[in-house]
């Protein structure tokens, strides 16, 4: 929304259809040049080069790549089978790997942009969240990698680090369905809106900053991280002696 009302060219990319379809008219609603818009499912083979294709062909040029795709399988190790990491990954991982295959030509010709959605879980691993942890360390590795290889050809890598934002990320079983009457488990100060994280994430972006946490609560996880840890560590091992962390519904395969 904040991009098409700023006047970019947006290609709007999802599996469903119908959300894609409500969010352009939205858009359209406040102003913007009506999106593009590209079915896409980042877990299968060129589904993304034809959602580039799609934008370049509609705008002639492709600036900013937002890798975004992601949901959590969560639940405690004795709990999941080798198939739920495997399932995260192809999603959280492979995905943008896909995305950044798929658009690493087009935004090099425009000396560009590419954002990886990654996660203050990147950071602060919790007991009953391995999967999704995992993954988010693995983007976050990804960026570090790829930072200065993307550079040579002019092309400009920001890992954004989200703390708690507004979504319905923890309404999406380990199967990645979608659960509408699934419970708020984060409190509700603790969660940002998330017109106020885009902003962020979008200033973020436009200063080529080459990472970026989200949110005040986020910062405080990274910094604690960094230079006291063993304060998580003993937040997790009470974490896990209460069983927390397990999202109801997180054990369905």
């Amino acid at each position: 929304m904040q991009l098409g009302a700023a006047g970019a060219k947006v290609t709007l990319t999802a599996r469903r259809g119908e959300l894609l379809a409500a969010l352009a008219d939205e858009m359209v609603s406040v102003g913007a040049v009506r999106p593009v818009i590209s079915i896409c499912d980042v877990t299968r083979e060129g589904d993304l080069e034809r959602a580039v294709a799609d934008a370049v062909s509609a705008f002639s040029g492709l600036d900013v790549v937002f890798a975004n795709a992601g949901f959590g399988v969560v639940g405690y190790f004795d709990r999941l089978e080798l198939s739920d990491y495997r399932r995260q990954f192809e999603t959280n991982v492979f995905g943008v790997l896909r995305t950044l295959k798929a658009c690493k030509s087009e935004i090099g010709r425009r000396r560009g942009s590419a954002v990886i959605i990654g996660s203050v879980a990147g950071y602060c691993a919790t007991p009953g969240n391995s999967p999704y942890c995992m993954s988010k360390f693995a983007l976050r590795a990804l960026a570090c990698s790829i930072t200065p290889e993307f550079a040579r050809v002019g092309v400009h890598v920001t890992l954004i680090s989200p703390g708690f934002v507004a979504s319905n990320i923890r309404k999406v079983d380990n199967s990645g369905r979608f659960h509408a009457d699934t419970p708020e488990t984060i409190p509700g100060w603790l969660v940002v809106d998330t017109e106020r994280a885009c902003r962020q994430i979008l200033r973020a972006v436009a200063a080529r900053r080459a990472e970026a946490t989200i949110t005040g609560h986020g910062k405080l996880l990274v910094a604690i991280e960094r230079f006291a840890p063993w304060i998580l560590r003993a937040v997790g091992r009470r974490m896990a002696a209460r069983g927390r962390g397990h999202r109801p519904g997180a054990d369905a395969h």
